[in-house]
């Protein structure tokens, strides 16, 4: 993109009163919105030729007038026409830039600071949804070690395999939620299914709470689970819809950081309620999970909707008005940027809805559209491959070969839940949007082969039943805590920020919702099956893990993009897919691709 600085143009116009801006159907646009009052009415626009042409008109209506910049590009006595009604015109010589980084880093396509606090508000307030996932998630790795739930169970003989099911229902009906997300995110918005999704689990939330019996129990982890899987797709999807693409790496992963804040809730509630001495013992816990749900049902009545939702609804100005508020738009430069990020937000997908669909097959109708499938189900897939929701499911069971009783494994559990939410904040904070995606998950997939290495060495070599090596004990639960530190720097935020991004407007839902649905669906395969391995095969289970981070690291580097700082129109270029706006929009109106290159459109900026 080529754009200019220094530009100085001086002029009093009798009949201009309002700022205005020109915009081509192709981008290639520099706007007055740093001109000051005196300058109102004057369009800078770089026409595919390179020439400039300064415009002058009224706002709403097509400019009138112009003139070009000569081959020398700067503004000369010369190349001044003679415009009726301008007094007065001088300018300064022009600098050219061919860096798009530069114009990126400028202050036309940023937010301000109080935009972008307003954008973190509702984030963070968003992931209320992710919070109650972690709650939800870490709080069964309590409950089903509580002995007055073994004995509500009242089948101690199969208690590992029903214990399994607790869980794997839950992580079950999180599959089935996160398939209808994605239906329900294109027909009703994200802001509604939200919501949805803490209506049922308020429902789900008070049949696990008041269970008068295990089947009921297990209906209740079926519905938490279902609205637990709308909010784990949904959520990060609209964090990544409102985020400035300079952080959108932060702002989506607030969702993993809430995740994680849920947990250390879960373990601590889960470890205190170890104490009491009746099924209050696991109902407290359970029942708990209901304020952040109506908490999160309640207060979404108050966050916008996804601008690049309205768009595809039609509702253009409800969506220019949601971008403004993201940006807090009041000063000319403010609403400037604001401008911009919505031209190209609104030519990008009015041009994806042309050609849109609603198959699954479209996930994978091109060469483009299938990696980025394949790297959206990728890094969801790895992430569970780390084995990071066999430690949060299943931690104080992992504990026992390390030589501690159930109290020390609880206590245990309650600290290893911290670590990842303390490492998750700074990474995303100071590192993610700097480093990229791509580096810190090849750097996970290579630290989790090394730590469970030397967790599966030790298990193997010194099994407390026959050792009384402590240090190696405590070596075992210090690689378990470095799983997790690991974890929290590459999978954790980057799985829910990748998976999200890389897909045009047109498919983001339904890719969202497969990339999700096939997280749960691995999620049940290690749920079900990881109690039962861990008390039959022992340190053997370990090994799968080394060998499943050994292939992710292979293909993360070899067939992963890529995405740090690009908007979420620009990945189509990434991707190698781009839909040309200007022949779609041409095609669709009747006219060639050429005539559009001269189109004008006006907006009010002010």
């Amino acid at each position: 993109m080529r754009w200019v600085r220094g530009l100085v143009l001086s002029k009093y116009f009798d009949t201009v009163s309002t700022p205005a801006r020109l915009h081509l159907i192709n981008r290639d646009v520099l706007t007055s919105s740093l001109l000051s009052d005196s300058l109102k009415g004057v369009f800078l626009v770089i026409r595919p030729s390179f020439q400039i042409q300064a415009f002058i008109g009224e706002d709403g209506a097509r400019p009138r007038y112009k003139m070009c910049v000569g081959a020398d590009r700067t503004f000369s006595a010369a190349t001044r026409p003679a415009i009726e009604g301008l007094k007065y015109l001088t300018s300064s010589k022009v600098e050219w830039n061919d860096d798009e980084e530069s114009l990126q880093a400028s202050s036309f396509s940023g937010v301000s600071k109080t935009g972008l606090v307003y954008n973190i508000f509702v984030a963070v307030f968003c992931s209320v949804g992710s919070f109650l996932f972690g709650y939800d998630s870490g709080i069964i790795a309590s409950v089903i070690t509580f002995d007055y739930f073994k004995a509500f169970v009242k089948n101690p003989g199969n208690y590992d395999s029903l214990s399994g099911a607790v869980v794997s229902t839950f992580t079950g009906g999180c599959f089935f939620g996160a398939a209808l997300a994605g239906w329900t995110n294109d027909r009703f918005g994200r802001k509604r299914s939200i919501q949805l999704g803490a209506l049922i689990a308020l429902w789900g939330c008070a049949m696990q709470s008041g269970a008068n019996n295990f089947a009921c129990m297990l209906v209740g982890r079926i519905v938490a689970g279902f609205a637990i899987g709308i909010l784990s797709m949904t959520v990060p999807l609209y964090n990544t819809e409102i985020a400035p693409p300079k952080i959108r790496g932060f702002v989506v992963g607030l969702a993993q950081q809430m995740i994680g804040i849920g947990f250390i809730v879960a373990n601590w509630v889960g470890y205190g309620c170890q104490f009491l001495k009746n099924d209050i013992q696991w109902r407290l816990p359970l029942g708990l999970q209901l304020i952040p749900a109506l908490l999160l049902f309640v207060g979404a009545q108050w966050m916008p909707y996804s601008p690049r939702w309205l768009l595809e609804q039609g509702r253009d100005e409800e969506a220019r008005g949601v971008v403004y508020k993201l940006h807090n738009s009041r000063t000319a430069e403010d609403k400037a940027a604001a401008e911009r990020e919505f031209m190209e937000m609104q030519q990008s997908i009015k041009a994806e809805i042309v050609v849109r669909s609603r198959r699954i097959s479209d996930l994978w109708a091109t060469p483009a559209m299938a990696r980025r499938t394949l790297v959206a189900v990728g890094v969801q897939v790895f992430g569970q491959f780390s084995g990071i929701n066999v430690l949060n499911y299943f931690g104080p069971t992992m504990y026992a070969p390390l030589g501690l009783n159930a109290s020390q494994s609880l206590l245990v559990q309650g600290i290893y839940g911290a670590v990842g939410p303390i490492t998750n904040f700074f990474f995303i904070t100071l590192i993610l949007d700097t480093v990229g995606r791509k580096k810190p998950l090849m750097f996970g997939a290579g630290s989790f082969v090394v730590t469970y290495s030397i967790l599966t060495a030790i298990v193997a070599s010194f099994p407390p039943e026959t050792s009384t090596n402590h240090a190696a004990q405590r070596a075992g639960i210090a690689m378990i805590f470095m799983t997790s530190i690991f974890f929290s720097v590459s999978f954790g935020p980057v799985s829910w920020t990748l998976a999200s991004e890389v897909f045009p407007t047109r498919t983001r839902s339904i890719g969202t919702s497969v990339a999700t649905c096939a997280n749960w669906a691995f999620n049940v395969l290690f749920s079900q099956v990881s109690n039962l391995a861990m008390n039959n095969v022992g340190w053997k289970y370990y090994v799968l893990f080394i060998i499943l981070n050994a292939i992710d690291f292979v293909i993360i580097a070899l067939f992963f993009p890529e995405t740090k700082g690009k908007s979420l129109e620009e990945m189509a270029k990434l991707f190698g897919d781009d839909i040309d706006a200007r022949e779609v929009l041409g095609k669709q109106h009747g006219t060639e691709k050429s005539d559009l290159e001269d189109k004008h459109v006006v907006e009010h900026v002010a």
